[in-house]
């Protein structure tokens, strides 16, 4: 059997934690309109947070882990 690809667009977007959780970014909607929307609004999507686990399992598969 061969070896499995890693999809790079997702380990691009994904980051894997040393305790083994996924950690990823809210969309960020800073593209248009940016002076409408508060700073504390635009900080809070730019955080990290951990992806549900069944979402995690799927990327994990893809990221070749």
């Amino acid at each position: 059997m061969p070896k499995m690809k890693t999809n790079k667009t997702i380990a691009k977007r994904f980051k894997l934690t040393s305790k083994d959780k996924l950690l990823r970014r809210h969309q960020l909607g800073a593209g248009h309109l940016r002076s409408n929307k508060s700073k504390t609004a635009l900080e809070r999507h730019a955080r990290m947070f951990e992806v549900s686990k069944g979402d995690a399992k799927k990327y994990r598969k893809l990221m070749g882990e």
